[in-house]
């Protein structure tokens, strides 16, 4: 994760919000008690003038009313003697008198303004205070000095009658200039107080941002899986209460993760040694697990099928999106055979669902059915087979048993012909029934040999001598048998079956002076016995179909023989349950060499000599 730069951290957040605010509150403090001083500075002063002028008008008043002789003083001259001894004060820069019904100036206190004596006043604040009776003050510029002055007219009352007004102007500045250090001095210590605070506001932020740096640190370990780290606690506030939160919380997902990790591992193994096939997708139908039997059946390898959409990897794209296999409550048949190998695989799809019915994926497992498959066509041809072998003599019979009961019994030269058919059908309905009896054995899981010891060689020559005693056709016997003994331990009766079944199979299809040969040799660890003829040959496409039952390369001529088509089934069940093998190979128009193997043990061999 990138690193939080120093101006977005939470630590220069927070001391600059804690700055903010003292700033924001030493502002509010030193503008209203400015103010407030400013207020009071100002009153105080009005008011101290406000109480000399009240004196300077009784005074004024008292010499504007008075009766005066001729040796008394004129009124200007009186008026002018009461000015100087109130312009002694060095905060007022002049007074001025007016008369009320002319509104001349009867005399000033400034020298420089002397020659204003007699003249009418302009000033509009005086007039109004005349005619309003009433106080009337402003603050404006000196325009001499440049400096702030206080100016105030006060009405002078005789009578409930004003009879004149004093015109006053005071200095004012000198108070600003006191405000003015004073907000410097504010300043100063606003400054200093930011100061302070700052460096107080850095320890405190450090104070809270420690242990959520530490946490930080641990949420990053824990992206990393490791949980073995702790927060450390600070204190038992809100903060330290939130760490050890975080520590329980970190417990709690070390816990989660490991059991999630053992259900995994568990699921996993399962998976991989499932035989099954099993393909998981995401939502939108990517693969994102395949196991080993998947990949194995599809042909594919697991890092090309990853994040490929499933309906393209299982080949169903033309006919299916992946939109219809989440809906898809039955089987799917995947046919993958060729003309060489059957392949048949079932699929079975189950959709992924959270809780809140949310489509999270599909899960695919795979069935290798070609076997049942096989094994289902093969119990269908059986069926079919049998009936057909049993309703071929059952009508042949049932014909002839009708021309019998129909008179035909009493025709001498008729009737033996069709009783001797009608036996001949029986019979070979006998051994159809013995043989489908004996596959049924071999098939049963409770089969059991009788083995015991026997000089195969001795045996094999015994047979041959039986069939070359009995035969009706001409057909020379040629032995390639070795006259040395070979014991092997085998069921006598059942590999008599065998070889009665081969070499009655050979003779059949063998011509009228053709040879059958008969060898065994002798291995390391099995002994391999062969027949063969010089008949017709089997085609290659139907060699390996020959020991399959009811299988017939010629049916018209195999039936006509009186064979039942099991014969080589019957041979290849009680091959295989001696634990050797049968197979056949063929060459048409020059013969065909049937051949199996039998387990053999050379100590054995030594005990018996």
């Amino acid at each position: 994760m990138k690193k939080v730069g120093f101006f977005r951290s939470i630590h220069l957040k927070f001391v600059l919000i804690y700055v903010l605010l003292i700033l924001v509150a030493m502002q509010i403090i030193g503008v209203y008690f400015v103010r407030q001083l400013e207020t009071t500075l100002m009153t105080n002063y009005q008011d101290s003038v406000k109480s000399r002028v009240d004196l300077l008008v009784y005074d004024i008043q008292e010499e504007m009313v008075k009766e005066r002789g001729k040796e008394d003083p004129t009124k200007e001259e009186a008026i002018r003697q009461v000015l100087q001894d109130y312009n002694k004060a060095s905060d007022i820069s002049e007074i001025r008198v007016i008369d009320g019904s002319s509104f001349k100036i009867l005399g000033t206190s400034s020298s420089s303004n002397s020659g204003l004596v007699g003249q009418r006043t302009p000033d509009v604040n005086i007039k109004r205070s005349i005619i309003f009776e009433a106080d009337e003050d402003v603050i404006q510029l000196d325009p001499k000095t440049g400096k702030r002055v206080w100016v105030l007219s006060t009405p002078i009352m005789h009578n409930s009658e004003a009879i004149g007004a004093v015109y006053l102007v005071a200095r004012i500045d000198d108070i600003f200039n006191q405000m003015n250090d004073i907000n410097k001095i504010l300043a100063t210590g606003t400054a200093i107080a930011l100061i302070f605070t700052a460096i107080l506001g850095v320890l405190l932020a450090q104070t809270i941002t420690r242990p959520i740096s530490d946490m930080r640190k641990q949420a990053l370990a824990m992206t990393r899986g490791n949980f073995s780290r702790k927060v450390k606690v600070y204190g038992y506030d809100e903060i330290g209460q939130l760490a050890i939160t975080f520590n329980n919380l970190t417990k709690k997902l070390q816990e989660a993760q490991a059991t999630t990790e053992g259900e995994k591992r568990k699921l996993s193994s399962v998976i991989s040694y499932m035989t099954d096939g099993v393909l998981s997708t995401d939502r939108k139908g990517r693969i994102i697990l395949i196991n080993d039997p998947a990949a194995q059946m599809l042909g594919v390898s697991r890092e090309t099928v990853l994040s490929q959409p499933l309906v393209s990897i299982l080949g169903l794209d033309e006919n299916y999106s992946f939109e219809d296999l989440l809906q898809e409550k039955e089987s799917i048949i995947l046919d993958y055979s060729t003309k060489s190998k059957p392949f048949i695989l079932r699929a079975n799809f189950s959709v992924i669902q959270k809780e809140s019915g949310f489509v999270n994926g599909l899960i695919a497992v795979l069935y290798d059915i070609t076997e049942q498959e096989k094994i289902d066509m093969e119990r269908r041809e059986f069926v079919a087979n049998v009936s057909h072998e049993l309703r071929t003599p059952l009508t042949t019979m049932r014909s002839y048993l009708e021309a019998l009961a129909d008179g035909a019994w009493r025709d001498e030269e008729i009737a033996p012909n069709f009783l001797e058919t009608t036996r001949g059908e029986t019979e070979r309905m006998i051994r159809l029934v013995n043989d489908l009896l004996q596959l049924s054995k071999l098939d049963s899981v409770d089969y059991r040999l009788t083995k015991e010891w026997v000089d195969f060689p001795v045996f094999f020559n015994r047979i041959i001598d039986r069939f070359e005693m009995t035969k009706e056709q001409n057909v020379a016997f040629k032995r390639n048998i070795p006259s040395d003994a070979i014991f092997v331990e085998i069921d006598e009766d059942k590999i008599t079956q065998v070889l009665d079944n081969i070499i009655s199979n050979a003779m059949k299809y063998s011509p009228e002076g053709g040879t059958i040969t008969f060898e065994v040799k002798e291995l390391e660890e099995q002994i391999v016995a062969s027949i063969s003829d010089e008949g017709v040959g089997i085609p290659k496409d139907n060699l390996e179909k020959i020991f399959d039952r009811f299988y017939r390369v010629d049916k018209a001529r195999t039936r006509k023989l009186g064979g039942t088509g099991l014969g080589l089934a019957i041979a290849k069940e009680m091959v295989n349950a001696h634990g050797g093998r049968i197979w056949a190979e063929s060459v048409e128009g020059k013969g065909t060499t049937v051949q199996f193997t039998l387990p053999y043990d050379r100590n054995a061999e030594d005990d018996w000599s």
